[in-house]
């Protein structure tokens, strides 16, 4: 897997991989607002995950996931530390690296 400088490098490698959807995270699901399609834990995997911290200002720091579906593939970008959304535990579970994700 490539190491990215930037969160703005990283997200245009994917989406020249094919990653051309950009996603939202909600608590129990995320979605692809311009498709008006929600997509529940099981229903998405994520393939891979980088992680960016701002050079001067730790609230900077954010995760950027690669995710696939049967219906598409896409991007979604999260703020990590103090603002970092609750999530479900089923959304939390889902967005763990595990054996198949690249980090």
């Amino acid at each position: 897997m490539k190491n990215f400088e930037t969160l703005s490098e990283a997200i245009t490698d994917l989406k020249i991989r094919g990653y051309s959807n950009d996603f939202n995270l909600h608590p129990e699901w995320i979605e692809c607002p311009p498709l008006n399609l929600k997509l529940k834990p099981d229903e998405f995997h994520v393939d891979e995950v980088h992680r960016f911290e701002g050079a001067t200002n730790p609230d900077d720091s954010a995760v950027l996931y690669a995710i696939s579906s049967s219906r598409l593939k896409g991007v979604l970008v999260d703020a990590y530390g103090v603002y970092a959304e609750s999530l479900s535990n089923e959304m939390i579970d889902r967005l763990k690296i595990d054996k198949n994700t690249q980090h």
